[in-house]
Parts: C-alpha cells; structure tokens; sequence
C-alpha cells in the first residue's frame, strides 16, 4: 500500500525536488547572458545586486538614524523606551524588504557565482584594478597589478598547500545552495562538494553588508575554507577572514568579524559571545556589527554533539597565587576562643537566671548563647533538658517607646 501511494504522490525527497527544480531552471536561464558578459560586467552585477538592496532600505535606515539622534537628545529614559521599540520594528521591516530583494536577486546571483567558478577554472582572470585588488595583491601572489588591471590567477595557497581551481556548480549544488539559503538542512555525502554550495548562499547573503558567519568543527577546516573560496569572493569585491587566524579580543580578529564574509570554529564564535557580554566597554567587544546570517557545516556535530558540553568562560583570580593562610591564622583562632568565653558566659548567666525562675531573661541568653555558637557541646547538653528549647524561641522582647521631641 505504501509503495502504491509513494509512486502516486511521490516520496518526500521528490516532492522537495519538484518545488527546488524552479528555482534551478530560473539558475539556468541566466547563464547565457552572464556568458556572454565581459569579466568587468560581470564583476559590475555585484555592485548591481547591492544598488537593489540600498534603494529598498534607504528609507527605513533614514527613519532609524533619525530615531537614534533623537534618543541621543533625550535625557528621560523612560521618554526612550518608545524610541527603541520603533527602532525595532523598523529593523525588522528592514530585514524584511532584504530578505524579499534577495529572493528575487537569487537566481541571477547564483548563475554569477557559478559562472565566476567556470572562469577561474579556464584559467586567470583579468579586470580593471579596483582598490580593494589593489590591497589584497600586496599580500597574494596569486593576484598581479599591471597598470590598471588586476589579473587573478586560477592557483593559490589553501591551509598551506598549493591548489588550482577546478571546481564549477552542478544542479544538485544549486539545489543544495537553494536549500540553505532557505534557512533549512542540506544532507549532502561526502565529496558532494559541500564547501563549494555554501559559496552561493553565502555570497547571496553578504550582498545585504550585515555580515555572513561561516560555522565549522575545527580550526584546520575554518582557515582552509576561507583561504580555498576567499578569490571567488575577492574578485566580487568582498572581504573574507578567518577568526581562528587572529588572537582573542584583538584588532585583528575585531576587523576579521567587519569583513562581508568571516569563516571560524564554533567555540570561537561562542566565546567571542561571552567575552563581548563580559566587556564594559564597546571598543573590548569584537562582534560589534551583531549577527545576520550564518551557515553551519557539519550542524549535526556542531548543535548535537558539540553541545553537550558547554561554553563556559572565566577570568583570573586577582593576586590568585598569593595565600594569606598563615597571615590570618592566629587571628582567626583568637577570635574563635574569644567566641567561645562569650557563648560559655552567656551559657553560664542563663543558667542562673533560669535557676532563679527568671525564664524570659534566661531564655534571652540562651538564644544568645546559640546564636554565637549553635555547635556548643555544653549548651546542646542543656538544651537537651526537657522544656530549654521553648524558653529561646519566643523570647519576650520588650519595645520602649518614646515621645518624638518637637
């Protein structure tokens, strides 16, 4: 009966790929016409994406740089609240119109990445120089400037080793690319090339300028991955780190989290999270530009098994190492023997009182005695009598009163 109704309707995977296979089909139908374009006019589609983006958002920005001055002018606290929560509301529209200008710029920015991956694998590839070009060639060999143009060569270093890329999207990286940037799971096997599907939703998300996070298990695949596609993006004009590559609340690692792009480990991103709550100050914190979009390699290791253990995150003891044991030992002791004279001498008293049939100022010394010393053999003893205990629990305390003088 199951295999009746899977071959009627399909089976769950089918029917995900039938809603997916538009989204490749409208992939496909862009790439003639990239094809066709020059590498200067492809590089300029980025810039296009970005335009889109800004002129859907200049309005609400505008809205919230002015709400944002206005609570800056605004002394009472109470008179700041409503402003946060329009500043809110409109940060929320502005997620919003990005999210919808992304759906539609999707296709084509996926056909671009994809027919950048075919041109480096054809070879080098030659632009006019462009400033960030420029910086990068400084420190990459494999990106030359002569003149005004730049040329990217098609080889570079990855995690040590020298690398040539040969790596263009198939459908099933389309799909898998689909998928993430939809916010779900992409269950991709071994050798799929699952760091070269990330390239397209990252490079999609990046174009809003908020920030892409890419999550990985250790620091060995973080620093390789972002050296491996860094050229991809580079070409594009967008900026890539690594965080694992930089010290702990340093410049390095603060300007690696302001990059378009910024791959890592999972602990790194999590600690940098708890040291940021810790900071007093915003110039200690490095993830000052907050948290947009981010893709999880290996989620199962990462929110699963990962996650038993948690983050967890101390400072230094102040003068830790130094011990005041011996310092503070005779003055401890005199201050216990001198408890101990006190209590017995309370203890002592209320046995007299009580003896002479006075119980509630007998029962007032009792309760001082225990109060100082509950753990005294002697007064356990005596309260061990019977009907001791209830004569200082209920004490008769006697409140004087007195006129207020004018």
């Amino acid at each position: 009966m199951l295999n009746f109704i899977s071959k009627l309707v399909g089976s769950k995977s089918d029917r995900d790929l039938k809603k997916l296979q538009p989204h490749v089909d409208a992939v496909n139908t862009h790439a003639t016409e990239l094809a066709a374009m020059s590498n200067d006019q492809l590089r300029g589609e980025t810039e296009s994406f970005k335009a889109a983006i800004k002129e859907a958002t200049t309005s609400l920005e505008s809205e919230i740089a002015a709400l944002r001055e206005q609570i800056q002018q605004t002394e009472d606290y109470d008179a700041r609240e409503p402003l946060y929560e329009q500043i809110e509301a409109l940060d929320k529209q502005v997620l919003e119109t990005i999210e919808s200008v992304l759906t539609d710029i999707h296709p084509r920015a996926f056909a671009l990445v994809r027919e950048t991956a075919k041109r480096f694998t054809a070879g080098s590839v030659s632009v006019q120089a462009s400033e960030l070009d420029r910086t990068l060639a400084q420190d990459h060999y494999h990106i030359t400037i002569d003149g005004d143009t730049a040329t990217y060569a098609n080889g570079w270093k990855a995690a040590g080793g020298d690398i040539t890329w040969n790596m263009v999207h198939y459908d099933v990286q389309l799909i898998g690319g689909t998928v993430l940037h939809q916010g779900k799971i992409a269950e991709m096997a071994t050798g799929e090339g699952k760091t070269l599907v990330a390239t397209l939703p990252v490079y999609l998300n990046a174009l809003a300028g908020r920030g892409v996070h890419v999550v990985t298990v250790n620091d060995y695949l973080a620093k390789r991955d972002s050296e491996w596609m860094a050229p991809i993006f580079n070409f594009h004009g967008l900026t890539i780190d690594c965080i694992d590559k930089h010290q702990p609340n340093s410049d390095a690692r603060r300007a690696a989290y302001f990059c378009d792009i910024t791959y890592g480990t999972n602990n790194e991103f999590g600690f940098d999270y708890l040291r940021d709550n810790m900071a007093r100050r915003d110039e200690d914190r490095v993830q000052l530009r907050g948290h947009h979009y981010a893709i999880v390699d290996e989620v199962d290791s990462v929110l699963i098994d990962d996650a038993r253990t948690p983050l967890i995150i101390s400072g230094p003891t102040p003068k830790g190492d130094q011990h005041q044991f011996n310092e503070l030992k005779g003055f401890v002791e005199a201050l216990m023997s001198a408890q101990k004279v006190l209590v017995q001498k309370e203890l002592n008293e209320a046995k007299q009182l009580i003896a002479d049939g006075n119980a509630d100022e007998g029962g007032v010394k009792l309760l001082r005695a225990y109060r100082g010393l509950p753990k005294s053999k002697p007064l356990i003893k005596f309260l061990s009598q019977d009907g001791m205990k209830s004569l200082f629990r209920k004490p008769k305390v006697c409140i004087c009163k007195s006129k207020a003088r004018r």
